[in-house]
């Protein structure tokens, strides 16, 4: 066994090792890199989130509106979805017609269009998702106005009805996520079926799902 001697050479040892491991300046070089990558990718992340959750808020909602319109072929009555402004946004509830005049406002507060579904407001559902419209949004259809500031576009009534022969009083519902992730719900007077779309904000216009 060959021992170091006075002409040995002792190998030098690498300058920026640490008997106690990462010197503070490596620690503060990864936390800045951990901290940029951070910055370029959790915006994109957020976004992408809010539009999976306002996607999936306006598909359950057209999934409401299409078992209102199936209760009222199968009840052989009108039922509807009462959209009501509260001061945190709207929340809506489904009732049936009691008295063969239509879902009225009047006939539920007097209690004969009865109520199949309570109240409930899409931000219980899908966090940081609610009924809205950005601004300057333009309209679906290129010939019809835009929406303006109001997410409820039913008429003069914030009531959307479907038939016992499935027809609809025609309508949209405009809902908006957190981070500007828009969506509106059309609804079809002749079928009572529903339409889902996404505005594409870099285009400006409206795509089908």
């Amino acid at each position: 066994m060959r021992l170091w001697g006075e002409g040995s050479v002792v190998p030098a040892v690498c300058p920026s090792a640490s008997p106690l491991g990462y010197s503070l300046v490596e620690l503060v070089c990864v936390t800045a890199v951990i901290g940029t990558l951070s910055a370029l990718t959790v915006p994109g992340a957020l976004a992408n989130l809010d539009d999976a959750r306002t996607m999936g808020a306006a598909r359950y909602l057209s999934t409401r509106l299409q078992r209102a319109r199936m209760e009222a072929v199968a009840r052989s009555s009108d039922v509807a979805l009462r959209f009501v402004p509260t001061p945190d946004g709207y929340a809506y509830g489904v009732y049936v017609d009691g008295n063969g005049n239509g879902v009225r406002t009047a006939d539920i507060q007097r209690g004969i269009d009865h109520e199949l579904m309570p109240l409930e407001r899409l931000p219980g559902l899908f966090s940081g998702v609610d009924f809205g419209v950005l601004p300057g949004l333009p309209a679906v259809d290129s010939g019809s106005p835009p929406p303006g500031t109001d997410p409820i576009r039913l008429g003069s009534s914030n009531i959307l009805t479907f038939t016992s022969i499935g027809t609809a009083s025609p309508g949209s519902v405009y809902i908006l996520g957190r981070r500007g992730a828009q969506y509106v719900i059309r609804v079809s007077g002749e079928t009572g079926r529903t339409r889902v779309l996404k505005f594409d904000a870099g285009a400006r216009r409206w795509n089908p799902l």
